[in-house]
C-alpha cells in the first residue's frame, strides 16, 4: 500500500538498482529490458521472440539474477512430455515392502520460469502450461497443487524456423500479457556484446531485490489512479481493433480477422500502471497507454489470409488503431 512518498522513492531505487544490475550484463536491449521489467511488476508472464543469438535467454537468466527468486528452466524440445514440466506421482517403498505414491514436483514449480523455444514442443505439452499461467496451480490425477509465489512464466521463441516447431494456438498466447520483441542490436553495441563475451572476466548481476519486495510493488502497483477519460482511451482504442466496428481503420476492416479480447484491457491498465510507477507517478497518462499497448496487443491481433500475403505485421495494423484513436480525442 502507497502511504508515504518515503516509500514510492523506496520502490524507485528498487527498480533502478534492478535496470542497473541487468545493465552490467546485457548490452542494448533497453526496451525489451523495460518491458519485461513491466511484465514482471504486474504479475504477468511475457512471450519474448526474436532471430538465435540476440541474447533472450541471457536475458532472462539475468533478471533472475538479479531477483532472489527460485528459477527453473525448461527446454522444450517436440519430445517433451506434461509430466516433463508439472511433475508426476512416483512410487516410494517402504521398509517393510509397502507401497505409497508420493508427487515429485516438476520445474514448473519455480518463481520464474524460463520456457525456452516454447513452440518446440507439441501442443499436448504446450497446454500443460495453461493451468500453471493462468490458475497458479497445477493439477495432477485428483490432487491440485499450489505454485509459489510470485509466479512468472518468460516464454522464448524463434520467428525464423518453421520446421519442427508448433505455433501456439491463439488460447495459450492470450495467457501472455505482453509479446516482447528483441531486436538487432546496432554497430557500437556488436562491439561492446564482443568485448564482454571474450573477456577472460565473467559478468553476472548482482540480486538487488526479493520476492518480498517485488510482491509489494506488485500489490501498490494496483493501488494507483486511472481516471475514467484514460479508461475510456484505452476501451476505445482496443474497440478499434475489431473489424465490425464501424469506426475502425481501415487498416483494420481489410487486414484483421479478430481483434483483442477483454485480456487485452487488462493487461493495457496493469501494465501502464506500472510504466506509471516507474516513472514515480500515482496515476496513468494516456501516454502511459499509448507507450504500452503494441506489446499488448500485438500477440491479440489475428489477421486474414490477405494481412497475411501483404505482409502486414500486427505491429502496423496498431499503429494505425493508435493514429486514429489519438484523431477521435
Amino acid at each position: 500500500m502507497i502511504e508515504t512518498k518515503q516509500q514510492l522513492e523506496q520502490w524507485t531505487a528498487t527498480i533502478n538498482a534492478i535496470r542497473e544490475q541487468i545493465g552490467s550484463v546485457i548490452v542494448g536491449q533497453k526496451e525489451a529490458v523495460e518491458q519485461m521489467l513491466w511484465c514482471v511488476f504486474a504479475g504477468g508472464h511475457a512471450l519474448v521472440e526474436g532471430i538465435p543469438g540476440l541474447g533472450k535467454t541471457m536475458l532472462v537468466r539475468t533478471i533472475a539474477d538479479t531477483i532472489d527468486l527460485s528459477f527453473s528452466r525448461i527446454q522444450f524440445t517436440p519430445d517433451l512430455m506434461p509430466a516433463d514440466i508439472t511433475g508426476t506421482n512416483i512410487i516410494q517403498f517402504g521398509l517393510k515392502g509397502e507401497t505409497s505414491y508420493q508427487f515429485q514436483k516438476g520445474p514448473i514449480f519455480g518463481n520464474l520460469v524460463l520456457a525456452d523455444e516454447i513452440n518446440r514442443a507439441t501442443p499436448k505439452t504446450q497446454s500443460a502450461l495453461l493451468e500453471a499461467m493462468q490458475e497458479k496451480t497445477v493439477t495432477v490425477g485428483s490432487e491440485t497443487y499450489p505454485l509459489p509465489r510470485p509466479f512468472f512464466v518468460l516464454a522464448t521463441q524463434n520467428p525464423l524456423e518453421n520446421e519442427g516447431t508448433y505455433p501456439l494456438p491463439e488460447a495459450q498466447l492470450d495467457r501472455f500479457m505482453l509479446k516482447i520483441n528483441v531486436t538487432y542490436p546496432s554497430k557500437d553495441e556488436l562491439k561492446e556484446i564482443v568485448s564482454r563475451t571474450t573477456s577472460p572476466v565473467e559478468r553476472r548481476a548482482q540480486k538487488a531485490a526479493d520476492g518480498q519486495a517485488v510482491t509489494e510493488i506488485q500489490q501498490g502497483v494496483k493501488e494507483l489512479l486511472v481516471a475514467d477519460d484514460v479508461l475510456d482511451y484505452a476501451v476505445r482504442l482496443i474497440m478499434l481493433t475489431h473489424p465490425h466496428e464501424p469506426d475502425a481503420p481501415s487498416a483494420v476492416k481489410q487486414y484483421v480477422r479478430y481483434g483483442s479480447g477483454p485480456r487485452g484491457i487488462q493487461s493495457i491498465i496493469s501494465v501502464a500502471k506500472v510504466r506509471a510507477l516507474f516513472a514515480g507517478r500515482l496515476h496513468v497518462s494516456r501516454n502511459d497507454i499509448r507507450q504500452v499497448a503494441v506489446p499488448a496487443l500485438r500477440h491479440r491481433l489475428f489477421l486474414n489470409f490477405e494481412g497475411q500475403a501483404m505482409g502486414k505485421t500486427a505491429d502496423d495494423i496498431l499503429e494505425a488503431v493508435i493514429e486514429e484513436t489519438e484523431r477521435e480525442q
